[in-house]
């Protein structure tokens, strides 16, 4: 049984989120869903999630889950918001503490901040398998870019998160605490290991030079065999160098510190404080 994919496209971000839902009971997920955020006014808005309500509503679709391939760090997390419109459950990868734990010491959280991965309703293990409707999806650990990325394969599609990008693009970064090249190598392997017709879904698309036109869709036989980064043929140990080299150029994302700081609270804005006002931090020098 296929499902339907739907995606939506947030330009401020260049990222992709998707509804997935079986055709045969009308039940979906909702994966990385985006909060829209305004820096320099310090404002949230929910123009793009609200794009998902009304098709979730228009479809007559009943929200099962909304899922989390990672605690991303280059936009904020539509999840909890969307939970109170919508429903659902939101779930994201068991080793989402371990990132937790590195930025609430790099924010000086303090023990009010459980580290526990205790702000989603589910944290999958690897390997783990859960049903959408009537669809079967497994939950497929795939660390590298963070030690907790995550992989959500729904029948003959797979959504990678930032492990891949499409063949022109590459690869993830690796140089967020925590990140490691050569689990990312691994991880990919692993992807490539499945079926060569699978789907793969990306979470962003940055337009590679030459190419015009956002894409999202791509396939493990066409990542094997064209991936600038990663293509057959290519070790493990020229991946590492490769994805050192080019890591030590990037940027921090321009959105690193405000994200991360609602992700990790699987979506929610942090508590208002005395004045009615909530803040985000930025710690200053640490990246």
């Amino acid at each position: 049984m296929s499902a339907t994919i739907q995606p939506f496209f947030d330009p401020a971000t260049s990222t992709y989120s998707y509804v997935v839902s079986d055709p045969q009971t009308q039940r979906c997920a909702i994966i990385d869903p985006v909060l829209d955020y305004d820096a320099a006014a310090g404002r949230v808005g929910h123009a793009s999630a609200r794009r998902i309500v009304d098709y979730v509503r228009e479809q007559g679709l009943t929200v099962e889950w909304l899922l989390e391939t990672h605690l991303h760090a280059d936009h904020l997390s539509a999840s909890a918001w969307l939970k109170g419109e919508l429903g659902g459950r939101v779930a994201i990868g068991a080793n989402t503490s371990r990132v937790q734990s590195t930025f609430a010491g790099l924010l000086n959280l303090g023990a009010e901040f459980p580290c526990d991965g205790s702000q989603f309703d589910h944290l999958f293990g690897d390997g783990e398998r859960f049903f959408i409707g009537e669809l079967e999806a497994e939950a497929l650990h795939t660390p590298g870019h963070t030690p907790a990325c995550m992989t959500y394969r729904i029948g003959d599609a797979a959504f990678v998160g930032d492990t891949l990008f499409m063949p022109d693009y590459g690869t993830a970064r690796c140089d967020f605490p925590g990140g490691d090249a050569r689990q990312l190598y691994r991880s990919i392997q692993r992807l490539f290991a499945l079926p060569g017709e699978t789907r793969l879904f990306m979470c962003h698309d940055y337009l590679a030079p030459g190419r015009d036109e956002h894409q999202h869709e791509t396939s493990v036989a066409r990542e094997r065999e064209d991936n600038v980064h990663v293509h057959q043929g290519v070790g493990e140990d020229a991946f590492v160098a490769m994805r050192q080299e080019r890591d030590a150029t990037l940027k921090a994302p321009a959105l690193i510190w405000p994200s991360i700081q609602v992700n990790m609270r699987g979506g929610m804005l942090p508590e208002a404080e005395a004045n009615g006002v909530r803040y985000l931090r930025i710690p200053l020098d640490r990246m």
